[in-house]
């Protein structure tokens, strides 16, 4: 996974520290050598180059650090924006607590921020700077640099080895953590149901069990982080400890094979200063390995919750379409309906009936993607539904209308935001509400709460007809309209319906025997 976010170059500092720490190696080495030599002159020009090599590596690692939380600033300002709005809408089937998903939407956005800042510029660095390093020492003893490459590749190994156990692991403690965010905040928010029915010690049974759970993910991620914080320092205190004893034996003419090269004070104590910087940008890159597992089971989470966006946009409907459902069986788990095949021609209106429960609101759902589809395809003029546009682009009357704190007409502007007053007038008349208005004696800007409070039944399945008309889209969705309604008001609608619906593509469920006799064809299903 590349960073994205990694605008301010935090990868190109991380090498450009083992640049300097090659400079302070080569002053220090320089200043000793000098010192042995009684050249007192550049011994002083040894140590100001040390004291600038320093002050440029301190200077780096604070640019590289506020670079890293620069980048993970921007990378979780990134998800929020992609992932608020999904949590705010269930998913199709979604079956996840609300504290699960509130956990997910907060911390696991959170644990990005190691992965962004520290992991994901320190990688590029362990790549680089190692080799640099070697490169670097060879100058002084090619020997040196080959002992730190030759220990270089079961180092890697065991980070490999050390990093996919706990990949598992990172995995399965979020998932206990998410598991346990859930279960909190949906049995605070049941808190007065549970008190009332005595089930404080079950819940906290429940409780107790998801917290010894995330205690024993918990221990298992940081076994594994000392396991590999153990291969780490072994090799590295392996390497170093090579290089110490090869450069030491070189000078006292001690190996004990022939030696391969003559190493002065200089070289030696340059390549010994190198050879713990050989090791560093992969000890750090280990430190921040925990960064990287949380970080991607992190992002694993995320996805499921924000699919990345398709390449293409889907495409909005733009004259009355053909639907077709080919063997849809829709799937909540543990139920499941169907399967359903039937054919809708454009411009027509179909009426599904049959008994409670059958599925035929589920069909509905699942056209608009609210419902999840097992098997089968729902086609819209031969094109997948999931490549057409419908949300915000059909007209859709419920079972319930939903209302909101406002004017009668800004309930029913609702359906088209930038409709004018007289397009909101005309619709509410043509859906019936002509007298209402006029009886209540406030016109359009009649007050309504949230429930729709001081409309009878059939006055509020009137607004929400009122929508469909306003909408005016080529494709209607109608979900027993005229339900619970006594037979004038359901009349009333079936006929304002009826006239209005001609040239569109209409599918309507209803129980009502005279709703469906304004179809052009209709369904019973068993």
């Amino acid at each position: 996974m590349s960073n994205q976010f990694d605008r301010q170059g935090a990868a190109l500092f991380w090498p450009a520290d083992s640049g300097a720490a090659i400079l302070m190696a080569g002053a220090l080495a320089a200043g000793v050598a000098a010192a042995a030599r009684g050249d007192h002159g550049n011994v002083l020009v040894a140590v100001a180059g040390l004291i600038a090599a320093s002050l440029l590596r301190a200077a780096i690692q604070i640019g590289a650090t506020d670079a890293g939380e620069i980048g993970a600033v921007c990378a979780k300002t990134s998800w929020r924006n992609r992932v608020y709005p999904r949590i705010l809408v269930a998913a199709p089937g979604d079956r996840r607590m609300l504290g699960e998903a509130v956990a997910d939407a907060v911390d696991r956005i959170e644990d990005l921020g190691g992965f962004h800042a520290r992991f994901q510029p320190l990688r590029r660095a362990a790549v680089l700077s190692p080799l640099v390093i070697a490169v670097a020492a060879a100058f002084g003893s090619w020997v040196a640099g080959a002992i730190m490459l030759a220990t270089l590749m079961p180092f890697a190994l065991g980070m490999a080895l050390a990093g996919s156990a706990a990949a598992r692991a990172a995995a399965r403690q979020l998932d206990a953590l998410s598991r346990l965010s859930g279960l909190f905040v949906d049995r605070v928010r049941a808190l007065p149901v549970i008190v009332g029915f005595g089930a404080q010690d079950r819940i906290g049974r429940h409780l107790a069990d998801a917290t010894r759970e995330v205690a024993t993910r918990t221990v298992d991620v940081l076994k594994i982080a000392f396991v590999s914080s153990a291969i780490i320092e072994f090799f590295a205190a392996l390497s170093v400890a090579l290089v110490a004893l090869y450069c030491g034996f070189n000078l006292l003419g001690i190996l004990p094979f022939p030696a391969p090269e003559t190493l002065t004070l200089g070289q030696a104590l340059f390549v010994l200063v190198l050879a713990p910087e050989f090791y560093l940008p992969m000890r750090r890159l280990a430190a921040a390995y925990h960064d990287k597992q949380v970080g991607e089971a992190a992002v694993e989470r995320l996805e499921k919750i924000a699919p990345p966006s398709p390449a293409s946009s889907p495409r909005a409907i733009e004259a009355p379409p053909a639907l077709r459902f080919d063997g849809v069986v829709i799937d909540y788990g543990e139920t499941a309906i169907g399967p359903f095949t039937l054919d809708v021609a454009a411009g027509t209106t179909f009426a599904l009936r049959g008994a409670t429960g059958i599925g035929k609101s589920s069909l509905l759902h699942a056209l608009l993607g609210l419902a999840p589809i097992g098997r089968g395809r729902i086609l819209i003029d031969g094109r997948d539904a999931a490549t057409v546009a419908l949300p915000g682009h059909i007209g859709w009357a419920g079972q319930s209308v939903a209302f909101i704190p406002g004017t009668l007409a800004d309930n029913i502007r609702l359906a088209r935001p930038e409709a004018d007053d007289s397009e909101v007038e005309a619709a509410a008349r043509s859906a019936g509400l002509g007298p209402m208005i006029e009886a209540r004696g406030q016109g359009m800007s009649l007050p309504l709460d949230h429930r729709g409070s001081g409309l009878s039944g059939g006055e509020r399945r009137r607004v929400g007809v009122a929508r469909v008309l306003l909408k005016d889209a080529p494709l209607w969705l109608l979900d027993e309209p005229t339900a619970d309604l006594d037979a004038r008001s359901a009349a009333d609608i079936a006929g304002i319906l009826a006239s209005a619906a001609t040239g569109r593509t209409v599918l309507m469920v209803t129980h009502s025997a005279e709703l469906a006799a304004i179809a052009d064809s209709e369904m019973v299903l068993a």
